[in-house]
């Protein structure tokens, strides 16, 4: 076997094949070029979903046609010096257009800033055509006709002209918010245009333009420092979330990178607080001395290396979770829009009534409010709900709130009646509908709250303390309960006593194949104790297989939350409505239980006008 050298157009195919995946990567590495050049104004159009024609034209600074002639040679670049340790561009490889010369019909038209005429470059299938004069604006237009052409079994791995394109327009999107500061229009013959004007310093406004306006009402801003590595950006509200990850966006040093690190990251801040299968919107930036990170790792530059990954780890999810315990507690404004949403498809008069007439629901019955059952005293029943017994009734707050007036829901008012507490957030309790929902008056409309949600979430944030600070209270049982497990799940347990006992629930070994309970969390009240067990044992046999149950004390705090909180269909006192109204405005991130799901929605006084027309 003898060893050749490869001629310089097999090397370059071979190349693309790593750097130019689809019109998408194309797409991206052109705009890279674009924005390192200093632009302010870039322009991409494509058809053919970018397999026939990608187009990028921007207003930057332009090169001189021996400038060109360089362009297209491969490691060729203005952009670094003698060292990968100080990389403070996009690009830097210079593999980008000689890979897209190699595979497809290049032409490059460029005139310098001051310069009175431009020059053109063609490169078709790894073939250059002698530099040309040509009329140009100031600044560059690449144009790419015919993608894969010179690599035909390359076509068969795209995917549609739809998808294709659809890629491109994230890249855009992508490139769009790193850099508010640059006008980005997209349009082409497979496509609507899309037109991103530049927002200056507003980085708020650009994520809206492209994430969409909810966001700015549902976003939480970023700002903290760890050591030498600083997170700026914006965090979901936990509520405001999605179907995937796709609305999740992570820049380094400016550039945008799809890193397994960092979404892992946003993963774990979000912990308990979103839904499975739902996914949190963010946008992160880290900003960095670019010694500490390695941007050199894959031809894509969409991967990235850190110095210290358990620092940015670290940081992203302290930050994350400090802003959620700041302002976590917000309701969705997504929640009152959606219920609105929800009236309204069914809410239209029949076809035998004229307009003005009476109206009816047409897609489900109408259901009245319903209040709990009055006493002979006039107040509100006062059975205690499931785990709200005597040592749990401080689980809700240490000073309930009086009974509030209940005057337009058929109630009347119970003794040592007070001031309404309208002017807090979660305002007065009115009612409870179903025996699970709370409806409550604030000032300038209504919140219905879920009571098993929201207390659920409660007792998580004790549990939570829990688990760095001082034991939780316990109530013993006088008959400890025994809970047959396999062996195997009670060692599991049983190395993890001393935790759980801390939360209050202290085991110990019974035979072989059970554990004794002798103390469960007095908070909890009444509960399934073999229920309990059962499922922290699973959960213990999946971690400790993981990351170790150490890592994953919250989830426990959690499952054992959920087992011990105000069930659906109790009726609770009004003044047991007030306190887990107070106590939740008073708890971070109360806005959500344990699941993700929200526990209170809010109505604008303006969002019920404009459901019956008033608006």
């Amino acid at each position: 076997m003898v060893i050749k050298q490869l001629s310089e157009t097999l090397i370059n195919q071979i190349a693309a094949g790593e750097v130019i995946e689809r019109p998408a990567s194309a797409a991206k590495e052109l705009i890279e070029n674009a924005i390192d050049a200093g632009a302010t104004r870039i322009e991409i159009a494509t058809a053919g979903g970018g397999k026939s024609l990608l187009r990028v034209a921007d207003n930057g600074c332009g090169m001189e046609a021996q400038d060109l002639e360089l362009a297209i040679r491969r490691h060729c670049t203005s952009k670094l010096n003698d060292t990968l340790l100080d990389i403070r561009s996009l690009g830097f490889r210079g593999e980008a257009l000689p890979s897209i010369g190699s595979v497809a019909r290049l032409s490059i038209a460029s005139r310098r800033t001051g310069s009175t005429e431009g020059a053109e470059i063609v490169v078709a299938g790894g073939k250059v055509s002698p530099i040309r004069p040509a009329a140009a604006n100031p600044g560059t237009t690449v144009e790419v006709r015919d993608l894969f052409f010179a690599t035909p079994a390359r076509l068969k791995f795209l995917k549609t002209e739809k998808a294709e394109a659809a890629a491109i327009t994230e890249v855009v999107k992508r490139m769009a918010i790193a850099f508010p500061t640059i006008r980005f229009v997209l349009s082409g013959s497979d496509r609507s245009t899309l037109e991103l004007p530049a927002t200056g310093d507003d980085h708020l406004a650009r994520i809206a333009q492209v994430l969409g306006s909810e966001f700015r009402d549902n976003a939480i801003a970023l700002d903290a420092d760890r050591e030498d590595v600083h997170l700026g950006g914006f965090a979901g509200l936990p509520t405001f979330h999605r179907g995937n990850s796709a609305h999740q966006y992570a820049f380094v040093n400016g550039r945008p990178v799809q890193d397994k690190q960092i979404l892992s990251a946003i993963r774990g801040a979000y912990a308990e607080t979103i839904p499975q299968g739902r996914y949190p919107v963010a946008v992160l930036s880290l900003t960095l001395d670019p010694a500490l990170v390695d941007v050199n790792v894959h031809p894509a530059k969409s991967d990235v290396r850190f110095r210290d990954p358990g620092l940015v780890r670290g940081l992203i999810v302290g930050a994350i979770r400090e802003a959620l315990k700041r302002e976590g507690d917000r309701a969705s404004t997504t929640g009152a829009s959606g219920m609105l949403r929800a009236f309204r498809p069914g809410f239209r008069p029949t076809a035998s009534q004229a307009p003005g007439g009476n109206w009816s629901f047409q897609s489900s019955p109408y259901r009245p409010f319903t209040e709990a059952p009055a006493t002979a005293a006039g107040t509100f029943e006062a059975a205690r709900p499931q785990g709200f017994g005597e040592a749990g009734q401080a689980a809700f707050s240490e000073t309930a709130m009086p009974t509030a007036r209940a005057e337009g829901f058929g109630m009347r008012e119970g003794p040592a009646v007070t001031p309404e507490p309208i002017a807090y957030p979660l305002g007065a309790a009115r009612a409870q509908v179903h025996a699970n929902y709370i409806v409550s008056q604030t000032k300038d409309g209504l919140v219905i709250v879920d009571q098993h949600a929201a207390h659920e979430r409660l007792v998580f944030e004790q549990m939570r303390k829990a688990l760095t600070g001082r034991r939780l209270p316990s109530q013993g049982l006088l008959i400890p309960e025994i809970v047959d497990l396999p062996e195997e799940d009670c060692d599991r347990l049983m190395v993890h006593a001393a935790s759980l006992e801390q939360m209050g629930l202290a085991i110990e070994r019974f035979g072989p194949g059970a554990l004794a309970v002798r103390e469960t969390p007095a908070m909890l009240g009444e509960m399934d104790v073999p229920g309990l067990i059962r499922e922290l044992a699973d959960e213990v046999a999946e971690w400790d297989t993981a990351l170790g149950l150490s890592a994953k004390l919250e989830h426990v705090a959690a499952t054992m939350a959920c087992h011990g909180s105000v069930r659906s269909g109790r009726h609770l006192r009004v003044e047991e409505m007030n306190a887990l109204l107070r106590q939740m405005e008073e708890t971070p991130g109360s806005g959500q239980c344990n699941h993700g799901r929200p526990t209170y929605v809010e109505l604008k006084l303006s969002d019920i006008e404009r459901l019956f027309g008033r608006s």
